[in-house]
């Protein structure tokens, strides 16, 4: 006996069922009678090509072969940024290329918070080509009928991971975006999608291109994640069992400036027992102490920290401009006004602020030269372990040495997973997830294994003394400052990465030539002057 392949509801039990050919991302040719049939149909069949006009009743739609000329409110170009700041440095960006395009030129559109809606709306009636945009406000002014997606050819998602990985996913909003834009007028013929992403190996990519590409072409110019060599990493565990001096720092004559996320009520902290919840506000507690030790150890004159939630982000603040006056910091979450986050960016770019705390998507599109810290102050969930590389890789770039160190908790931790309508506003259910609250436990031992497992390699750890052993990295270096041997390494990597930039060059070229056959009407022409050139 074969097992069920499907179970039929009850109430279907008395139907009838048929066979069906179900087919994706298909296109149908429908004859009406124009050409002759392979498979003729019976002598009393009429065809609606042979008909008196006067029995017809045209459709008031439009077939998809018909083209919809284009409005001031219908962009060809739309990008998606997960965050304010970087739609501001792509639609910056975009202004600098476009200054020299003639004939036409390019008249670009940022949709975005910071961005006065009036603005918006008079630079929209003044005509576009590229919006660059957030999700948020863009959904908002396609719902009003603001803008026109009809007509769009190119639909890009910039930092496609942030944009539908964790609690932050917005796949339901580019899905339905996605839908405006292939209908009609061409439909899926006419859109090409672009999906770029740091962590490219991820399966919530993999499912953006089943679902809304057709034969999507990767391009993947850096390969499985690794750890660059002028990137130290290491770890710290926080034992609340063994390290029990979070007890002193929780009372009111210890640190009465460490405040945690409140997911504990005070009466289930049993400081002394093995607890869960107990153990779990320790872990809190210790990894705020052990940053602070950290910085003051290692005289980190810059440092940027990644904490897993805005509440996390703040409390930290708080904590660390407590402990010292030269804690100077600065941070960045989606809370805070744009001209506060672009304000506390450029004081840490300047130096002005030691410290910059941030969730990942507000950091993301940041780049800080000759930066030497970043801390975790918790590791990525195991459905983001991609992003631990992205993380530490803000540090070791242009051959400067930097140095990332890690927080993890021995024992799970009760941390806010909210899912309520409000995202955690004014919200105080501390049940658990699959109880219908906003809690969950997050087992970082777990993740620790899952990022070690993607790497392929075992991450040393360290103690709170915050000495690295000099045999740990071949010698001692000086985070922040050149990597006096990587010359030769450099050279090596630029010439093995010149057959690679010719392939790429030569697979965009085959890309353009073959979207300009699809839709010009002289491909053959088009193609020879593009190999004259």
């Amino acid at each position: 006996m074969f097992p069920p392949a499907f179970k039929i509801p009850s109430n279907f039990g008395s139907e009838a069922f048929y066979p069906i050919v179900a087919l994706k991302q298909a296109g149908c040719i429908v004859n009406f009678g124009k050409t002759s049939f392979k498979f003729p149909p019976t002598s009393d069949y009429k065809s609606l090509y042979s008909c008196p006009e006067k029995v017809l009743e045209k459709s008031p739609h439009r077939g998809d072969n018909l083209k919809i000329k284009r409005d001031n409110k219908s962009p060809l170009c739309i990008i998606i940024e997960p965050s304010k700041e970087l739609a501001h440095q792509t639609y910056d960006q975009l202004t600098q290329f476009s200054k020299f395009l003639q004939s036409p030129t390019i008249k670009n559109v940022l949709i975005s918070g910071g961005v006065k809606e009036r603005e918006q709306e008079n630079a929209i009636k003044n005509g576009l080509d590229i919006i660059t945009c957030t999700l948020g406000k863009f959904i908002g002014m396609v719902e009003l009928g603001k803008i026109n997606l009809s007509c769009v050819k190119f639909f890009v998602l910039d930092e496609a991971d942030s944009l539908v990985s964790g609690t932050n996913n917005q796949m339901g909003i580019i899905k339905k975006l996605y839908a405006k834009m292939t209908e009609g007028n061409g439909g899926i013929g006419r859109l090409q999608m672009i999906v770029c992403s740091a962590t490219l190996h991820n399966p919530m990519i993999d499912k953006i291109a089943d679902d809304m590409m057709s034969f999507p072409q990767w391009v993947d110019l850096k390969g499985h994640d690794s750890v660059p060599d002028t990137v130290h990493h290491v770890v710290v565990m926080v034992n609340p069992i063994e390290d029990q001096s979070w007890i002193r720092l929780r009372s009111p004559k210890g640190s009465p400036n460490i405040l945690t996320d409140g997911v504990h009520k005070k009466n289930d902290i049993r400081p002394g027992s093995t607890d869960k919840e107990t153990l779990s506000e320790g872990i809190k507690i210790l990894k705020m102490e052990y940053c602070a030790m950290a910085i003051e150890k290692l005289k980190m004159e810059q440092c940027i920290i990644f904490c897993r939630t805005k509440l996390d982000c703040d409390n930290l603040e708080k904590f660390l401009k407590s402990k010292s006056s030269s804690m100077t910091c600065s941070v960045l979450h989606s809370d805070r006004s744009p001209e506060e986050r672009n304000a506390n960016l450029l004081k840490f770019k300047e130096k002005a602020a030691r410290i910059l705390i941030c969730t990942d998507v507000a950091a993301r599109g940041i780049d800080v030269s000759g930066l030497p810290y970043v801390i975790n102050l918790t590791l990525p969930s195991v459905d983001d372990k991609a992003n631990y590389v992205h993380r530490i890789g803000r540090v070791g770039r242009s051959e400067v040495m930097g140095l990332a160190i890690s927080f993890v908790g021995t024992n799970e931790e009760k941390v806010w997973y909210h899912g309520c309508p409000s995202r955690g506003k004014n919200c105080n259910n501390r049940e658990l997830a699959g109880r219908g609250g906003c809690t969950i436990w997050f087992d970082e031992i777990n993740s620790l294994r899952e990022i070690e497992e993607h790497l392929g390699e075992t991450i040393s750890q360290i103690t709170t003394d915050f000495e690295i052993p000099k045999n740990t990295f071949d010698g001692k270096v000086v985070y922040g400052a050149k990597n006096t041997g990587a010359y030769t390494c450099q050279f090596s990597h630029a010439f093995e990465l010149t057959g690679v930039c010719q392939k790429l060059f030569e697979l965009e070229r085959n890309v353009q030539l073959s979207y300009l056959d699809l839709f010009c009407n002289t491909p053959t022409t088009i193609k020879e002057k593009y190999n004259k050139k």
